[in-house]
């Protein structure tokens, strides 16, 4: 067995780890910027829908010409504008789940470039402060799994959204909120304290 592809290796997950909690946190608050993107969203299609069921003409708004058109114009404006906000979190969130899945796939790259040098023993060794070079590998996997399933969701929900849609709109938020998957985040946070003294050790 060569020390220095293990080493090697282990370098590579160090530095993958780090990425990985750096990424969590910028996903972490990406989405609860989202939170509120979502909550208007739902409010301006209750608005709208508040609009098409009142009649204009029969009230005293009656004297103000084109104001049913000039209010939903308004709305169907504000609800593009609160689209385009959601569009701009998606590409945050697309740049987290692409750097953590090159961050993944670099160090599979190299485990498989020196799979000859490394056996078995020396991949699967743990200690009471290191977990093995395997389960590690095992945990990225799992984590770049989860982020890149949670985002293709998330944009396939954006995707099916249009501003006339009131229905839709209206069930959007909860529909987001039915993605998040706290069992998946806990997992990550707790992988990332199993190997907080081997990001620590060099």
């Amino acid at each position: 067995m060569s020390k220095p592809a293990l080493l090697s290796l282990q370098q590579t997950l160090r530095k993958s780890f780090h990425s990985l909690e750096n990424n969590q946190k910028i996903w972490t608050s990406v989405l609860s910027e989202c939170s509120p993107l979502m909550e208007s969203l739902g409010n301006l299609a209750e608005q709208l829908r508040a609009l098409s069921n009142v009649q204009i003409s029969n009230t005293p708004l009656r004297n103000f010409p084109d104001l049913e058109e000039r209010l939903r114009f308004k709305l169907l404006q504000a609800t593009d504008t609160v689209l385009g906000k959601l569009n701009d979190k998606m590409s945050a969130l697309q740049s987290v789940r692409d750097a953590i899945s090159n961050q993944v796939s670099a160090v599979f790259q190299q485990y498989e470039q020196n799979t000859d040098s490394l056996d078995l023993l020396a991949v699967t060794e743990r200690s009471a402060t290191n977990p093995s070079a395997a389960d590690m590998l095992e945990w990225l996997q799992d984590a770049e799994r989860y982020y890149r399933q949670q985002f293709l969701r998330r944009k396939t929900l954006l995707q099916t959204l249009r501003a006339d849609d009131l229905s839709l709109l209206e069930s959007t938020p909860k529909r987001w909120k039915s993605l998040e998957s706290p069992g998946a985040e806990e997992r990550i946070t707790d992988t990332l304290f199993k190997v907080s003294f081997f990001m620590e050790s060099q």
